[in-house]
């Protein structure tokens, strides 16, 4: 089957960094159903896995988590889907990913495509829905119920970009004041639609701005760019015993001391675990994935694609690649693949 692989780890713009590939279609496991990939969206897992770095692979490696597609094949121990089921995921990244003509992913952490959607509309979705979502409610432990955040507010840093753009409107509809961060008019506009009440610059100190607004600390942070960078200023504003989570790996040490006398936490949120480790609640992806079907299908929530490109092709990706590295993008780019 086609695909789209690397050997080596290299800039984008190198020719040789992602080539178009072809491997053998891949075999289900008991749990797995064999998709018939109809488009992918990129995240930046796509571009760090990419990153140059040493090492060649002897066997393409094979990346892309964020698909939608139809199912052709089903394993030995699948109950969930059926052949002919159009369904929507994330993967693994223990495993090949999506970009390529079928691909095998874990019946547990996949779901129904919302019917109100196309393939590329369903693509954009399902990375930045779980971690939004496992962010929130499993990791900062917020109420989904609207009635039991009242007063409460979430500052979202990086609230422009995929996740950001799923979790300003979770937050909106769980209650809370949604306080976002952008820089740029076009960043500012998006995030308003998507459901932020407050906006400040990321780039400038937190605490002036948002006293500014009248608000003085906040019960929770979902960080979603540059943790380091951005730390202290996070400490600052955090409320006493609140909350905040990153999904942004630093190359720095936190101080961990600045919560102390708040009591506030800090946790990590890796959508990549339930999968990676199979812990015995994986099905709870499924589930998530379930009910933002729905909530996409009822219209109270949106979908968070801006900008498609065509075609099961080295080319493309490369180019995707470079557009997602420019720091410029807003919402998520989608890549719906040709018969």
């Amino acid at each position: 089957m086609k695909a789209v692989g690397l050997y080596e780890y290299l800039p984008a713009e190198d020719e040789n960094s992602l080539q178009n590939v072809t491997v053998e279609r891949p075999t289900p496991k008991p749990h797995d159903i064999i998709v018939h990939v109809k488009a992918v969206s990129l995240n930046p897992v796509d571009t760090k896995i990419r990153a140059p770095k040493d090492g060649k692979e002897e066997e393409p490696k094979i990346l892309g988590w964020d698909a939608a597609g139809v199912v052709v094949e089903t394993g030995s121990d699948v109950t969930l889907f059926k052949e002919g089921d159009e369904v929507y995921y994330a993967g693994s990244v223990g495993r090949q990913g999506a970009n390529s003509e079928y691909h095998a992913v874990d019946e547990r952490i996949a779901a129904k495509k919302p019917s109100s959607l196309d393939f590329a509309e369903a693509a954009a979705m399902p990375l930045t829905a779980i971690t939004a979502w496992e962010g929130m409610f499993d990791r900062l432990g917020i109420a989904q119920a609207a009635e039991k955040n009242e007063g409460k507010s979430i500052l979202i840093i990086g609230a422009a970009g995929g996740v950001g753009s799923i979790a300003l409107q979770l937050a909106a509809q769980a209650g809370l004041h949604v306080i976002g961060t952008a820089s740029r008019k076009e960043t500012t506009d998006w995030a308003r639609e998507m459901g932020a009440d407050t906006i400040i610059n990321h780039h400038d100190d937190f605490r002036p701005q948002l006293e500014q607004e009248g608000i003085h600390e906040v019960d929770y942070i979902f960080c979603l760019n540059a943790t380091d960078t951005h730390w202290d200023k996070m400490a600052d504003v955090v409320k006493p015993q609140g909350m905040i989570c990153s999904i942004v790996e630093t190359g720095e040490k936190l101080d961990l001391g600045l919560l102390k006398q708040k009591s506030a936490g800090f946790i990590w949120e890796f959508m990549f675990t339930r999968a990676l480790f199979e812990t015995e609640d994986m099905i709870e992806q499924h589930r998530l994935l379930e009910e933002v079907s729905s909530r996409l299908d009822a219209g109270t929530l949106k979908t968070t694609i801006t900008e498609r490109r065509r075609g099961l092709d080295a080319a493309v990706f490369r180019e995707a690649h470079q557009k997602l590295e420019s720091g410029t993008m807003i919402g998520k780019l989608v890549i719906e693949f040709t018969e």
